[in-house]
């Protein structure tokens, strides 16, 4: 069946092509430490969309000319991988992927204290393995992750998701069918615990009263990412603190 003849929302059930309701997410998963040899890794799924952030630093900035006096200098790249999509990609970056790259690290620079690594530069690895719609809400997920697992003080967790309009509907967490065919799309990141959001972008047009209710929809589901990123940031911390005590 092509995307064309996906039936995006089902009125008499209620339910979404893939048996979701609206407010639904897709199953999240989460995993650290998933690159030994970076300072903190992340692996974040969100159904079919697969994410892997890795972080380097703080380090020496080089070259010097790059040193900021007083704070840390965050590099970031999105990257989707060749393989990640049904039709393989050039590995050249893309327009886009330049475009994404600055939206999430100004996302992460506003959680990152940046001002304890004065002269240096951390260094963010966010890798699409396999694309099904939302990679950056994803990827910043998965790179706030891996800079806590890294051990890089922080305001606040980073955590996002993509709310998207589909046959005249709101819908959380859209897949690509979705994404491709929808009317809007809205990329959303927030520190939740703070409440302060830090990533938001609208493709598409969305009434006063449907930015409303995308906002809120947004709000609940980062919520409910962020009781995971927690979950297995604390699962980590255990296992470290039983080989300690061990």
């Amino acid at each position: 069946m092509s995307k064309a003849e996906v039936t995006l929302f089902d009125e008499k059930t209620g339910l979404r092509h893939d048996g979701r309701r609206p407010d639904e997410m897709r199953p999240v998963r989460m995993a650290l430490g998933v690159i030994p040899k970076a300072q903190g890794s992340a692996l974040v799924e969100y159904g079919k969309t697969r994410v892997v952030a890795a972080v380097y630093g703080p380090r020496e900035a080089l070259p010097r000319h790059l040193m900021m006096p007083d704070r840390a200098l965050i590099r970031l790249r999105y990257h989707m991988a060749p393989f990640s999509t049904l039709e393989r990609r050039s590995p050249a970056p893309t327009r886009r992927e330049i475009e994404l790259s600055k939206v999430m690290r100004e996302a992460l620079e506003a959680a990152v204290l940046t001002e304890f690594y004065p002269r240096t530069v951390i260094d963010v690895f966010v890798e699409v393995l396999q694309a099904d719609g939302g990679t950056r809400t994803a990827g910043v997920t998965a790179a706030s992750l891996a800079l806590a697992d890294a051990g890089i003080p922080m305001r606040d967790l980073v955590a996002g998701v993509a709310i998207g309009k589909i046959a005249g509907k709101l819908v959380v967490d859209v897949d690509e069918i979705e994404d491709s065919a929808g009317e809007a799309d809205m990329p959303v990141a927030m520190m939740p615990g703070l409440g302060k959001i830090v990533l938001f972008q609208l493709n598409g047009v969305l009434t006063r009263s449907e930015l409303s209710e995308a906002l809120n929809l947004a709000i609940k589901a980062i919520k409910e990412i962020y009781i995971i990123q927690k979950q297995v940031l604390r699962e980590k911390v255990s296992k470290l603190a039983e080989v300690g005590g061990g």
